[in-house]
């Protein structure tokens, strides 16, 4: 199991993922072992004891300590301290990651519900296990990563007016359909088209029906307003009609039915 792989190569779990994915690359595995680490109450849970020695010996996590304090605006309480010792003890993600993350965590929480909005740790814990799942080790890795995040959040206005929502920004869990979409390749005006059909059925926004609209579209390749339409306007195949021969004997059939 991942656990035993890690107790006996004595990796974390970003260090065992990582050498999954260099397997792969060298063709050495063919697929994921194990499924992606999750966030979880199994992961070690320090003491208060244990987290004041990692303060006192580890200046990297004392310096990580303080400058994600000064971000979130507030002193970490134990609990705190324990989630953010999981992500640089635990996880193994570098204390600069670590440090983006959180600066990311809280440039999405106020860009969400506001200025001076901050996330919890656990909310910062739960993108600290995504950024894992994707590999996002290293300060390169991240930067490229935020890169394509902020380019989406450019075109995010673009979808939220095609669903008639105006000029605000969505929430996440709106952000989350729009995000998928966006990966299936459709464009704005194709989710405009989704919304026509979801008002037309539904009178009123289902993002799940518009989903599932569009899973339908996008199963069959149709990424376009013009492939859409022409795939919607096709001549069903025709019949095969019944030949002068196969009428004869249909008529036969029916009169010897009607004798009985």
């Amino acid at each position: 199991s991942p656990e035993e792989l890690r107790q006996r190569l004595g990796f974390s779990a970003l260090q065992l993922a990582a050498a999954e994915r260099a397997l792969q690359e060298l063709g050495l595995l063919s697929a994921p072992s194990a499924p992606p680490v999750a966030p979880s109450d199994d992961h070690p849970q320090y003491s208060a004891d244990e987290l004041s020695d990692m303060l006192e010996t580890d200046r990297t996590f004392s310096a990580l300590v303080e400058q994600t304090e000064q971000v979130l605006g507030k002193k970490m309480k134990t609990a705190d301290l324990q989630l953010l010792a999981g992500l640089y003890d635990d996880m193994g993600l570098p204390a600069d990651v670590i440090y983006q993350l959180v600066c990311h965590c809280v440039e999405r929480s106020e860009r969400a519900y506001g200025a001076g909005r901050r996330p919890t740790l656990r909310q910062i814990e739960k993108e600290g296990y995504l950024w894992q799942r994707r590999g996002i080790d290293s300060i390169p890795r991240a930067n490229a990563y935020l890169k394509t995040y902020h380019q989406r959040q450019g075109l995010l206005p673009a979808y939220m007016r095609a669903l008639q929502l105006g000029e605000r920004n969505p929430v996440p869990s709106e952000e989350k359909y729009l995000t998928e979409w966006m990966d299936m390749g459709f464009p704005p005006e194709v989710v405009a088209l989704a919304y026509d059909r979801t008002m037309l059925r539904c009178h009123e926004l289902k993002w799940s029906y518009l989903g599932g609209i569009l899973k339908k579209w996008n199963e069959k390749g149709l990424r376009t307003v013009e492939a859409i339409e022409q795939g919607e306007n096709k001549p069903a195949a025709k019949q095969n009609l019944p030949t002068a021969e196969e009428n004869d004997i249909q008529k036969y059939v029916q009169k010897m039915h009607r004798k009985r």
